[in-house]
């Protein structure tokens, strides 16, 4: 008795220790995870939550919320400046690219003797024939082509970190060409039917119209709609002109940027504003100048033609290759300049803008 006593006292610890303790401390780590898992299951029933996004979207994506108005103002500016700046080698330009041979066209033997022509029997007058539609025309034209270009291009560029593709820069611009030449070819038309009236500062009654608005009403009531938009199929494919100089001076400016180790978008200075705006307008105007000669034949009053192809067809045949080139180096002299005015003061006019929207908001 006094041994087996003991004996079962120290058994009873050693064998209920293990049985009751253990399993009663690791039993609740083991059943709390399973009894919260359907917690962890109810936000993936309830995940209709992110549709909320998906119906906010088209709203964000609207590309009305990136128009400023910034952008018509500055871009109309600097359009107006060069236009009233080198309007006498536009006309030397149009007067050279509708040089076909007729004899009521004065016989111009390059761009000096042209201009000294017209100022010896036209005077000052004579060289400003049509500037109010080329000042008006180009205004509006550069203006909505910078309104629609900036609005196209952030909402193609909103939710993306990396810049725009030269092929998207293109697209942004000939879309905003597109849209700019349906509001502005009449203004075309009646600037150059002004600029081919011959002789008109001399003798009044050979004038056919006395101004921009006496033309459009007299174009309208004879030739129609279809008179106001001649030249216009042409037109769209010199978006080409646009688009190709957009795009060179888009990807110019990023290339110089990283050359100068800078952001992307970092603003240049006046002198690299205008080296851009050069060799990217010359870059376009190589490449599409033969558009240039048959619209201006399409809306000359002289010459009667049935169509697109019928002024290549004619032009290449009585003139061959040089007929399409005709006043490109006029054309590439005016336009230079006109280009670097344009960008420098539409760059600097929509930086301030901008900033003054900015600031203020």
């Amino acid at each position: 008795m006094g041994a087996a006593g003991p004996a079962c006292a120290v058994r009873e610890p050693l064998s209920r220790e293990p049985l009751s303790r253990e399993p009663l401390s690791r039993e609740p780590l083991s059943r709390e995870p399973l009894s919260r898992e359907p917690l962890s299951r109810e936000p993936l029933s309830r995940e209709p939550l992110s549709r909320e996004p998906l119906s906010r979207e088209p709203p964000a994506r609207s590309v009305l919320r990136h128009v400023r108005l910034e952008n018509l103002a500055a871009g109309m500016s600097g359009g107006v400046l060069s236009t009233l700046a080198l309007h006498p080698l536009d006309l030397v330009k149009i007067r050279f690219a509708v040089s076909d041979g007729l004899e009521l066209r004065p016989k111009y033997n390059g761009i000096l003797h042209c201009m000294s022509t017209v100022w010896k029997h036209e005077g000052l007058r004579g060289l400003y024939q049509g500037v109010t539609p080329n000042m008006v025309g180009a205004g509006a034209s550069w203006g909505l082509y910078f309104f629609f270009y900036n609005a196209i291009k952030a909402y193609k560029k909103e939710g993306k970190m990396e810049s725009l593709s030269a092929s998207e820069h293109l697209v942004s611009a000939a879309e905003a060409g597109a849209m700019t030449l349906c509001i502005t070819n009449p203004i075309w038309v009646t600037k150059t039917r002004l600029v081919l009236q011959y002789n008109a500062g001399v003798d009044p009654s050979k004038r056919q119209y006395r101004g921009m608005f006496d033309a459009l009403i007299k174009i309208y009531k004879t030739e129609g709609i279809r008179g106001l938009y001649k030249g216009f199929v042409p037109g769209l494919f010199g978006t080409s002109h646009g688009a190709l100089q957009f795009m060179a001076y888009e990807d110019l400016k990023e290339r110089y940027n990283k050359y100068r180790n800078r952001v992307s978008d970092t603003k240049l200075n006046t002198v690299e504003y205008i080296m851009m705006a050069a060799v990217s307008k010359i870059f376009a105007v190589v490449a599409t100048y033969p558009y240039q000669v048959v619209r201006a034949r399409l809306q000359d009053q002289h010459n009667t033609y049935s169509g697109v192809f019928d002024v290549i067809r004619r032009t290449w045949r009585k003139e061959g290759v040089h007929g399409f080139y005709k006043g490109i180096i006029p054309n590439v002299i005016r336009v230079t300049p006109a280009c670097c005015i344009t960008f420098v003061v539409y760059e600097n006019v929509s930086g301030f803008l901008l900033g003054f929207r900015k600031e203020n908001n």
